[in-house]
Formats: structure tokens, sequence, C-alpha cells
């Protein structure tokens, strides 16, 4: 589990000890089966785009994103983080078709 949800499941439990919250919105809130999403290096989003058969700039437009970013995410320039991370986790597990 990474530190974030760390720090939020043990948050929520002195919230709900305090009653600030009720047992639903703990649960929400520290939810354990929460899918982990993989962290891509630069080389193993490059194999996921090939795999798919999908030029830099076709792979963009499925991620609504730049082709210039994803050549950066690709050289390891900048990395992968929220809905861009979550989007390549969903190419990973279930192809290209996961997005249309």
């Amino acid at each position: 589990m990474s530190k974030i949800q760390d720090t939020i499941n043990d948050l929520a439990q002195g919230l709900y000890k305090a009653d600030v919250i009720d047992k639903k919105t703990l649960k929400n809130l520290t939810d354990e089966e929460l899918p982990v999403l993989h962290e891509f290096t630069g080389d193993e989003i490059q194999k996921l785009r090939k795999k798919q058969s999908l030029s830099q700039a076709v792979f963009a437009k499925y991620l609504n994103v730049s082709p210039a970013m994803i050549r950066s995410l690709e050289k390891g320039q900048r990395h992968a983080h929220g809905a861009i991370l979550k989007l390549l986790n969903i190419v990973d597990k279930h192809g290209i078709s996961g997005l249309t």
C-alpha cells in the first residue's frame, strides 16, 4: 500500500474513533480492495504501446494527452501519474479496447 493510502487509513481511523465519520465512510476511505496501480517505466510504456501496434500519436489520442507527453514518458523524462497512470493500467490489463 502507498504511503498516501497509509496516511488516509490512519486519519480515517482517528476520525471514526472520534465519531466524526461513520462506519460506511470509514470503509469507503480505507477500502483495501482498491486496485493497486503498476507504475510503469518508460521502457514498459513503450512496450505496452508497441504491443497494441500504435504510434505515439495514436496512443496519445487514446490517452487524451499530447504525443510529446508520450515521448517524454517513454524516455523516462516524466512519470505517469493520476488519470494517465490509471489508463495505462487499463490498457495493460484489457488492451486498447478497454478504453473504447
